[in-house]
Formats: C-alpha cells, sequence, structure tokens
C-alpha cells in the first residue's frame, strides 16, 4: 500500500485525507503543528497515525495543506529530504510566490503545484468532509517543470478524488483567482462588516437578515488565519481586482443618486449574463 503524509490537516488537508484514506489504496500519516488536530484526525479516522520524521523520505505523495505564506518554505526544506520518488504537492490557492522560490530548487522535478477549488466557511480538521472534491475542479500550474513520471502520480491521485484536472500557469492562476475567489471573500468580509457598524443591533440582523444577505455573507465566516496570508500573497493581482470592483460600485452609486433607471436597468440586465456562464454550478 503506498503511503501519503499529510501536512496541515484542516478543512482541505483533511478532507483530502480523508478520501484517500477511504479508498483503500492509502496508507494515510498527517502532520501539523497542533498536536490537538493530530488527535483529532485520529479520532475521526482521516489519517493512521502521526508522521514521524523518517516517514517522509518513504512517502509515496507529501501533501502541503498549510496556510500559504508558510508552503514556499516547507516545501522548500522537504525537497532535499525526499526520495527520487516522492511527490510534493501544495495545494494552497496562491500559486507563483511558491512556484517562483521552488524554482531555483535543485530537485524542482518532485514538486507539483496545484489548487483543488473546493471549500466551506469552516475550518479545522472537524470540518473535513467526505467526497468534498467529486467533481470539481483542479488546477494544476507549471505541470511542465515537474517530473513526468510524478505528473502522472500525481494526476492519479486527484482522480481518485474525483477531480478533473485544467491546466495553466501560476501567474495567470493568481491572476483568474484574484477575481474569481479571492474578489468574493473581501466583499462577502465587508459587507459583514458594514452592516455590524451600521446596525448596532445584533437581533435586527438576526430576525431582518433574508437568505440573500445570509448567502452572501456566508464567506464572511471564513478564518482570518487562511484568508490573511491570501490577500497578502496574491497582493498585486487582488489590488487591481479592488480597483475595477471599487470603480463600478462608484458608478453604481451614481446612477442610483442620479435616479439613472435606464443605466440601473441595463447594468443589472447585462449582469445577469452571468447565470448562463454558471450554468450547472
Amino acid at each position: 500500500m503506498k503511503t501519503i503524509i499529510v501536512i496541515g490537516l484542516g478543512l482541505i488537508g483533511g478532507s483530502m485525507a480523508l478520501d484517500l484514506k477511504n479508498s483503500g489504496k492509502y496508507k494515510v500519516l498527517g502532520s501539523d503543528k497542533s498536536e490537538i488536530n493530530i488527535n483529532k484526525a485520529k479520532k475521526l479516522g482521516m489519517i493512521d497515525h502521526k508522521a514521524d520524521e523518517s516517514d517522509f523520505s518513504e512517502a509515496d505523495i507529501i501533501i502541503v495543506a498549510t496556510p500559504v505564506n508558510t508552503i514556499a518554505d516547507i516545501c522548500y526544506g522537504l525537497l532535499y529530504n525526499i526520495s527520487t520518488e516522492t511527490l510534493l504537492i501544495d495545494v494552497g490557492s496562491v500559486k507563483n510566490s511558491i512556484c517562483n522560490k521552488i524554482d531555483t530548487h535543485i530537485n524542482r522535478g518532485n514538486f507539483l503545484a496545484s489548487h483543488p477549488i473546493a471549500g466551506t466557511e469552516h475550518s479545522g480538521p472537524d470540518a473535513a468532509l467526505t467526497n468534498l472534491f467529486r467533481a470539481k475542479t483542479n488546477i494544476i500550474c507549471d505541470s511542465d517543470k515537474t517530473n513526468a513520471k510524478l505528473l502522472k502520480k500525481g494526476k492519479e491521485m486527484f482522480r481518485l478524488l474525483g477531480m478533473k484536472s485544467i491546466y495553466m500557469s501560476s501567474e495567470d492562476h493568481d491572476r483568474h483567482i484574484a477575481y474569481v475567489s479571492h474578489i468574493s471573500h473581501i466583499s462577502s468580509f465587508m459587507l459583514g462588516k458594514t452592516v455590524m457598524e451600521i446596525e448596532k443591533d445584533e437581533k435586527s440582523i438576526f430576525d431582518m437578515a433574508g437568505s440573500g444577505f445570509a448567502s452572501t455573507v456566508r464567506l464572511a465566516k471564513s478564518a482570518s488565519s487562511m484568508w490573511t496570508p491570501i490577500f497578502i500573497e496574491n497582493k498585486k493581482n487582488i489590488v487591481k481586482s479592488l480597483d475595477e470592483y471599487i470603480k463600478n460600485l462608484q458608478e453604481f452609486r451614481e446612477d442610483i443618486i442620479k435616479e439613472n433607471k435606464e443605466s440601473i436597468n441595463s447594468t443589472i440586465n447585462k449582469t445577469n449574463h452571468i447565470k448562463n456562464i454558471l450554468k450547472g454550478i
């Protein structure tokens, strides 16, 4: 049986560990800076046991699912201490800064940069879910820099999780994901912040909040320990997307002030096209 080590046993790492262990094809070991998380992972059946230092040199696959500001250093160090047959995969939602550092490593071929697009607003081992990745998209970045034999091993693992893999450069990934993911979380955080600052009566928020408000601020429940590093690591692309978002908000604000019904209708009708783009999601 092949051995996989998952570093970081939160929502993403824990969910991957669950499905890979349940597949019966892998022995799954866990590593986390928190002993509490490791004990929870064992209790929840995510891992067989905690990974010892000697296990890393023998593992078939190592998955790094820690906050994005820690991934590059973790992977850089691990690449010196794994076998030539070990595939090291990171699953962070920012890729370019990680890849730029790993590109200088003598063992770059053992590294695979990936971003499985799945998740919830919850965090920690208790948030892990079976089948979280089924029918979801996995982005593999700079695949030409990964050893072909090891790349095949990684693709097989993602297929086992039920994912479809697509390919792009790490630079393109960060630009696209700033718009379709990162700005969504910023919007949710800022809407929640605005409402709580204006409406001091929490009971009124609860009583009057409809499904639209609840779904829009759902992402505002996400952990700061995960999202603060993401916003900083992808700063260039996020700031550009925010500038464009703010410009649209300001224009829409002016239309409302001027009671420009034609422009408001036009904006809403054009934006309705998003339902065709996201059909089936």
